[in-house]
């Protein structure tokens, strides 16, 4: 008979999820991960397997986390543009409202592992992918309802506001001006041409 786990995988899960958000896959020891998680290294190579296999069963629940919040928030305003400004102010917000910056966590492994580890690569683009396409939809109820222009490319502006997104999220860790970021979404947030009515 099977024995009974004597903890709580969801919870050791998100503790080390946060752990490898905050330090990194490289920075994190398994003692590191044994004392936030609450648990001993047999337990964590019987439920999850070695470090690395943590790591990507992390990375998925945040991964699957981001993209459920990030649509809901884009299914929470009758403006799209209005969805778009306040989804980058309050990125923006929330970076320079922390002591220290964390970051995106699927963006910061793109950094960390993606060049050399196929298998993050791969997770990774298709986390980025998969918010394109939730920017694609909010833009595409833009042009449906006549809120948008009709030059607005749905999927290219969507793949634009994607890289934009990426490029903050980085450059925030650096902690810039707070300015030079304003600045930079205001111009961003431009692409989404209003309709133009013509007599």
């Amino acid at each position: 008979m099977a024995r009974l786990r004597e903890f709580d995988e969801e919870k050791a899960l998100d503790a080390a999820l946060q752990l490898f958000w905050e330090k990194g896959f490289e920075a994190t020891s398994l003692s590191d991960l044994t004392s936030a998680m609450g648990i001993q290294r047999p337990s964590i190579y019987s439920a999850f397997g070695d470090k690395k296999a943590l790591f990507e069963a992390a990375l998925r629940k945040y991964t699957r986390s981001h993209a459920a919040d990030v649509r809901a928030r884009f299914q929470n305003h009758s403006s799209v543009r209005e969805e778009f400004r306040t989804f980058f102010e309050n990125l923006v917000e929330t970076e320079y409202s922390q002591s220290t910056s964390r970051g995106c966590f699927c963006i910061n492994t793109m950094v960390e592992l993606s060049p050399h580890d196929e298998k993050f690569e791969i997770l990774t683009r298709e986390h980025q992918m998969y918010l394109s396409v939730i920017f694609e939809e909010a833009i595409e109820r833009g042009l449906q309802s006549g809120e948008l222009d009709d030059s607005v490319n749905a999927k290219s502006l969507a793949q634009t506001l994607t890289v934009s997104l990426i490029g903050l999220t980085v450059l925030m860790k650096s902690r810039p001006e707070r300015s030079f970021v304003d600045n930079a979404v205001t111009v961003t947030l431009t692409l989404l041409k209003p309709k133009s009515y013509r007599n």
